[in-house]
């Protein structure tokens, strides 16, 4: 089961003014679930993005991207579960735009006012007949509080649904914000398979929108890691329907500006975190802090050589403070000058490590009490300059192997 999240219910995702959302059972990898989903919105809605890096990106991700670009106002999103079309060559670029050219026919509008998005499997052909099909099923049943429907619809091997909403005030306006998020495995920085779709009805310019989902995804996405893969479809959508009744936000400058970021940072980071505890087959969720480097870069070498050895993983499974393997990480991280005579090692408020090896003070039994915890704080000071970072994972346990081994089954 995830680790410490509570259950979600329709009640707690608020509705966005400008934006409705309709599901429809297509039966892409199995029928009887919800698997596509549209997203309408109204004229003038500002729209950005930021997408994977990796090079062998889906189409959808291409088109996306594509469409992203032109001057065209954004009318709808499409996405579908249980197919990532990607590895699929230039037919999957054609079966992504025959997508966004149904959904623009049924809503009167061009196709690259559709921005297309798929999760699944890789290297399948998608079935777009059975997507365009059912297109009129998910118009059919838009509405503004289809929140928790749209965030079953988007999972794939998650186990809950994941949302968060919030409201905030700018300029005597109460400014809606809402997000939803998928991703369980595959999931690694830049972007980190994961999804995530925010929206707000804030009045805001688009080029700080821009600014926004990129700061936001830097603060959030781009710190979690279940497995050290990065998927080839992953997306974050940032969308502002300007219905709050807010002064227009115009410059980074405008006092709301700072108070809308922040909002959707700790809500984009919510849902990082969520993804995490959703980890395959998740029993420990782990938050590793680094400070004292001589920058970022080296703190981040630090806390991903960490999360991402499966030694260190799997000892968090089983619950082993076997901790000469975070300090083998540590050491392999790259900082090729690091005086390892000066870092401490904490495991929650435990000094574990000092002066090049262990603790005078540290217990066996207090690392026990600590790993044994759903929870675990890996605490990691460098003592060579100002710098820090926070990254977010999870363990590895016997499920990871079991959904992995069974995914196309």
């Amino acid at each position: 089961m995830p680790v410490n999240i509570s259950p979600l219910s329709p009640k707690q995702l608020l509705p966005i003014a400008g934006l409705s959302l309709g599901t429809a059972e297509a039966g892409i990898k199995r029928p009887g679930r919800k698997d596509v989903l549209v997203i309408k919105l109204a004229e003038n809605t500002q729209v950005a993005g930021v997408f994977t890096q990796n090079r062998f990106c889906a189409a959808p991700v291409t088109v996306a991207r594509a469409h992203l670009a032109n001057a065209l106002p954004i009318r709808a999103l499409v996405i579908n579960t249980g197919n990532a079309n990607a590895g699929t060559g230039q037919s999957g670029i054609e079966h992504a735009q025959t997508t966004c050219t149904s959904l623009a026919k049924l809503m009167g509008c061009q196709t690259e006012q559709i921005l297309p998005f798929s999760t699944g499997v890789i290297m399948e052909p998608l079935p777009v007949e059975k997507i365009t099909a059912h297109l009129p099923q998910a118009l059919a049943n838009l509405a503004p509080d289809n929140w928790f429907a749209a965030a079953q619809a988007i999972m794939t091997t998650d186990i809950v649904p994941k949302g968060v909403s919030r409201q905030i005030r700018i300029n005597d306006a109460t400014v809606t914000i809402t997000g939803i998020a998928k991703g369980s495995g595959m999931i690694h920085p830049n972007m980190a398979t994961m999804l995530g779709y925010i929206a707000t009805d804030a009045a805001i310019a688009q080029p700080l929108l821009n600014d926004l989902v990129h700061y936001a995804a830097d603060q959030s996405f781009n710190r979690i890691t279940v497995d050290g893969d990065t998927s080839t479809n992953d997306a974050l959508i940032l969308m502002a329907t300007g219905q709050a009744g807010n002064m227009p936000i115009a410059a980074s400058t405008d006092p709301g500006f700072t108070t809308l970021q922040t909002a959707i940072t700790e809500i984009a980071i919510q849902l990082a975190q969520m993804i995490v505890r959703d980890g395959e087959g998740a029993t420990k969720f782990i938050t590793i802090q680094v400070e004292g480097g001589k920058t970022e870069d080296e703190c981040s070498k630090v806390a991903y050589a960490i999360a991402h050895s499966p030694l260190i993983k799997t000892a968090c499974f089983a619950s082993d403070p076997n901790l000469g393997r975070i300090l083998a990480a540590i050491g392999y991280a790259g900082i090729n000058d690091l005086d390892v005579s000066q870092l401490q090692l904490y495991l929650g408020e435990v000094l574990v490590a000092e002066h090049g090896g262990r603790a005078a003070s540290y217990r066996e039994a207090d690392g026990q009490r600590i790993m044994q915890a759903p929870e675990i704080t890996m605490h990691i000071k460098l003592n060579r300059g100002n710098a820090s970072t926070t990254v977010w994972t999870c363990d590895l346990s016997y499920d990871y192997v079991k959904i992995n081994a069974d995914y196309r089954s």
